[in-house]
C-alpha cells in the first residue's frame, strides 16, 4: 500500500543500503532503527504502519522486541532473518509476528508479503467477518458457507476453525494459535485434532478435483487461508 510508513529494524549496513531505496521506490516512507531499543522507541514515536524486523540485533534478540511490542501495539510485524530453523519461526509467530521472510530474499516477494500484512491489518481494523474468494463464500456472522453457490454443511468445530482462518485470511497461524482459539489453552499440544479437522475442511471446501486448496500448509508451523486477490 503506497504511502504507508515502514519501520525497518536491521543493523546490517548492506541490507539497509538495499532496502531503503527499494522500499522508497515501492512507495513506502521508510524509518530505520539499528537496535532493539531504537526500534521500540521508533515504534512508539513514529507510528509506523508496519515493522520489518531482523531477529539478530546487537542489543537484544528480535523475539524480545516482538514480545515488548505486542504488549501495547497491534502494528503488523514481518520478520526478516537469516535464522531459518523451524523453531525460530514458530517462536516468532507465537509471540505475535505476522509473517517471516528468510534472508536472502527478493524485493518482489518482500513487497508482496508487506502488502498482504497491511491488507490483513486493515481487515482486522473493521473485523473481517465476510470473505469471498473464488468459489468460496463465508459469512461468519450469518454462520453460512457456500461453495460454487451451494451450501456447505460444517460441524460446529469445523466452522469455528474456518471462522478463525477467515478472520485472519492470508495470514499464517501457528498450530498453537489455532488449537488455543478453537479448543482452548489446555489443547495447544493436541496437533492431531487440528490435522483431522483441517483434513475434513479441505474435503468439504474442494471446489473441484484439480482446484487449488484454500487452506495452505506451512510445514511444521501452521496453516493459512489462501485468498484470491485477483
Amino acid at each position: 500500500m503506497t504511502g504507508s510508513r515502514i519501520l525497518v529494524v536491521d543493523d546490517e549496513p548492506q541490507i539497509l543500503r538495499f532496502l531503503k531505496p527499494s522500499l522508497t521506490a515501492a512507495g513506502y516512507e521508510v524509518v530505520v532503527a539499528t537496535t532493539g531499543k531504537e526500534a521500540l522507541k521508533a515504534a512508539a514515536t513514529q507510528s509506523p504502519d508496519i515493522i520489518l524486523l531482523d531477529l539478530g540485533l546487537p542489543d537484544m534478540d528480535g523475539k524480545d522486541v516482538i514480545r515488548e511490542l505486542r504488549g501495547w501495539s497491534k502494528t503488523p510485524i514481518l520478520v526478516l532473518s537469516a535464522r531459518d530453523r523451524e523453531s525460530e519461526k514458530i517462536a516468532a509467530f507465537d509471540l505475535g509476528a505476522d509473517d517471516y521472510v528468510n534472508k536472502p530474499f527478493g524485493i518482489g516477494e518482500l513487497t508482496a508479503r508487506l502488502r498482504t500484512a497491511l491488507r490483513h491489518a486493515a481487515q482486522q481494523a473493521s473485523e473481517q467477518t465476510h470473505l469471498k474468494s473464488g468459489a468460496l463464500e463465508v459469512d461468519v456472522l450469518a454462520h453460512t458457507v457456500t461453495l460454487n453457490g451451494a451450501a456447505v454443511k460444517l460441524t460446529p468445530k469445523e466452522f469455528d476453525l474456518l471462522a478463525i482462518l477467515v478472520r485472519n485470511a492470508g495470514r499464517l497461524l501457528t498450530h498453537r494459535q489455532l488449537l488455543a482459539a478453537v479448543w482452548g489453552a489446555a489443547h495447544t499440544e493436541d496437533l492431531q485434532y487440528l490435522r483431522v479437522f483441517v483434513g475434513q475442511l479441505r474435503q468439504k471446501l474442494k471446489a473441484s478435483p484439480d482446484a487449488p486448496e484454500f487452506i495452505v500448509t506451512e510445514p511444521g508451523i501452521g496453516y493459512r487461508l489462501q485468498i484470491d486477490v485477483s
